[in-house]
Formats: C-alpha cells, sequence, structure tokens
C-alpha cells in the first residue's frame, strides 16, 4: 500500500486538523476578526462573512491553515461584539489602575476581549483551557510581557466568574502565603 502524495498528506494536517486545533484556529481567527471590527469600525456579521468566504482553512499567502471550528468562530465574535461593554467594564476593573484598560492597544484588548468573553458566557469551556488558549494566542503575536498580562488578567476574571471551578482566592497583597494574622511581627518568636 502506498502512501499519499506529499500535497494531499499536506492538506489533511493543515486543512482539517484535530477538532482542538479547529478551536484553537477558531479563538485565533475570532481574536484577528475583533482587530479588524475594532480598527476599521467595520460591522461583525461583515467580518464574519469575509473570514469564512477568505480567510478560515483558506490558503493564504501559500500556506494552508488549519480550518477554524465556524461556530466557535462565529460564537466569539459575536458574543464579543453583542457584550463589549460589559467585557471591556470587566477587564478594566480587573486591570492595575496605573495602567488604564483605554491605554491597552487594540491587539491586545481583542485578545483579552475573547478570552473575558469565554469565560463569562461559554461555560461549556473549562477556564484553565480559556486561560491556556489566549496566552498561546498572546504568544503568536507577542514576545514580551503581553502573554503574562493575558494570563494575570483572564485568571483574575476567571476566578471572580467562576469561583467553584477556578478555586482560591482572587490573586493580591492579602492572598500571599505570608499574609494572615500569625504573618506580622506580633507573632511569637520561633523557639
Amino acid at each position: 500500500m502506498s502512501s499519499p502524495p506529499k500535497a494531499a498528506r499536506r492538506r489533511n494536517r493543515t486543512g482539517g486538523g484535530s477538532a482542538k486545533a479547529r478551536r484553537s484556529a477558531a479563538r485565533l481567527a475570532a481574536v484577528q476578526a475583533l482587530y479588524q471590527i475594532g480598527l476599521a469600525g467595520a460591522e461583525p456579521g461583515t467580518v464574519l462573512a469575509e473570514f469564512v468566504k477568505h480567510r478560515l482553512g483558506h490558503e493564504v499567502d501559500g500556506i494552508s491553515y488549519v480550518a477554524a471550528d465556524p461556530a466557535l468562530f462565529s460564537s466569539i465574535v459575536r458574543g464579543t461584539s453583542v457584550r463589549l461593554a460589559d467585557v471591556d467594564g470587566m477587564l478594566s476593573a480587573a486591570l492595575d489602575p496605573r495602567m488604564p484598560y483605554e491605554r491597552t492597544e487594540l491587539l491586545l484588548k481583542s485578545i483579552l476581549r475573547a478570552g473575558a468573553w469565554e469565560l463569562l458566557a461559554n461555560p461549556e469551556t473549562a477556564a484553565r483551557i480559556v486561560l491556556t488558549e489566549y496566552v498561546e494566542v498572546a504568544n503568536a503575536f507577542y514576545q514580551g510581557r503581553e502573554p503574562g498580562m493575558v494570563n494575570g488578567l483572564l485568571d483574575t476574571l476567571a476566578r471572580r466568574l467562576r469561583p467553584d471551578e477556578i478555586g482560591g482566592p482572587e490573586p493580591g497583597p492579602d492572598s500571599s502565603p505570608d499574609a494572615g494574622p500569625d504573618s506580622g511581627d506580633d507573632a511569637p518568636p520561633a523557639a
């Protein structure tokens, strides 16, 4: 039995992909679509149609990409667009006041918005998976501190939105292992 031609193997490996790969591709494409919506002020429906027709699972610049899960892609873009004020409010409240959310660059906002919407409105996906997926998306675009920022902000939101799933207190000055009634100067000396 002979193996399929090299082009067919490549097409099957990149064009189809596993269910996990298609979901990851959907998240990446959703971030790109949200960026385009924010940059151009385009209507979400128009951008969704463009992505489905020209980008999802298509060859771009000679490279074939994994076909994104169209339902997840559409759900993230539409859901984030409809609940943008809620999502931005949650992110703004979770961000350090020294770095106002309004000053966050659009690409980083797009990543955070998509992840925040999934934590808020997509309970079928485990919070840890949402965090991992959007940190990976951030890693695709950034090599600096931004992926850590995405992880920290989405972790904070996950603890607020899904406390039973994530568990533990929200990170902060009062949740460090050294904080507590026995950690101050009034603790008895060690014997």
